[in-house]
C-alpha cells in the first residue's frame, strides 16, 4: 500500500486492542502505542507444494484506541515492505520488485481496523479491518492464539500484546508471480506488544 492511502489497519496490533482488560470507564479511551521492538509480521507461503517460504517484516509503528465501557477502538499499523527478511539476500530482492511487493512504489502497508472481540474475561480474541498492500485494500480478520496484559516492571506502564493469525491470497493484491508453482495463500503470523500512553 502506497503511503497516500491510509485506511489500513494493519497488523497486528489492533492487538493491542488490549486495553480492553484494564481500560477506564465508558467514554474514556486508552491510548497505546506499538514497541516495534516486541512486534512484527511473519509469513509463509508453501513451494513447489514441499517446503515453506518463510519471512518477516521487523519494522512496525501503530497505535491503539481502546474504550472499554463501550467496546469500541481503533487501530492503524504501518508496515516498511522494503524491511523484508526472508534471511537469503538474493530472495529478498527479490521480493521487493515491482512484480511483488513493489517496495519502491509502494514502501508502506496498513491495517486499519475499528471491530473488536472479546471474551468475557475482556481479552481480545479477534480484530477485523482493512489490509492495503501495493495500494490494495482487502478485508482482513487477525484472529488471537494469546493475548493478555500485565505491568512492564521497568516501565512500570501497562504492555498489552498477543499473538495473531490470518490468511490471505496474494493474487488479491495483484501480486500473482510464481503462481502456481508458490502458493497463493500466505499466512502471517502477528506479533504484537504495545505500551499503555494515556495515565
Amino acid at each position: 500500500m502506497d503511503a497516500g492511502n491510509q485506511p489500513a489497519a494493519r497488523l497486528a496490533a489492533g492487538l493491542l486492542a488490549a486495553a480492553a482488560v484494564a481500560g477506564p470507564a465508558a467514554g474514556q479511551p486508552v491510548d497505546y502505542a506499538l514497541d516495534p521492538t516486541h512486534s512484527s509480521v511473519t509469513f509463509e507461503v508453501l513451494h513447489f507444494d514441499t517446503a515453506t517460504i518463510r519471512g518477516r517484516f521487523s519494522l512496525l509503528e501503530g497505535t491503539v484506541q481502546w474504550d472499554r465501557g463501550t467496546g469500541r477502538g481503533r487501530v492503524q499499523v504501518v508496515l516498511d515492505t522494503a524491511s523484508v527478511s526472508t534471511g537469503v539476500p538474493v530472495l529478498d530482492a527479490l521480493l521487493r520488485r515491482d512484480d511483488l511487493l513493489a517496495s519502491s512504489a509502494h514502501p508502506r502497508a496498513y491495517f486499519v481496523a475499528e471491530q473488536f472481540s472479546a471474551g468475557t474475561d475482556g481479552a481480545v480474541q479477534a480484530v477485523t479491518g482493512e489490509f492495503t498492500l501495493r495500494g490494495t485494500g482487502r478485508g482482513l480478520r487477525l484472529v488471537a492464539q494469546r493475548f493478555r496484559c500485565y505491568t512492564q516492571p521497568l516501565l512500570r506502564r501497562e504492555v498489552c500484546g498477543g499473538d495473531f493469525e490470518a490468511t490471505l491470497p496474494r493474487s488479491a493484491y495483484g501480486i500473482t508471480h510464481s503462481l502456481p508453482f508458490v502458493a497463493d495463500t500466505v499466512r502471517l503470523l502477528v506479533q504484537v506488544e504495545a505500551i499503555r500512553q494515556t495515565p
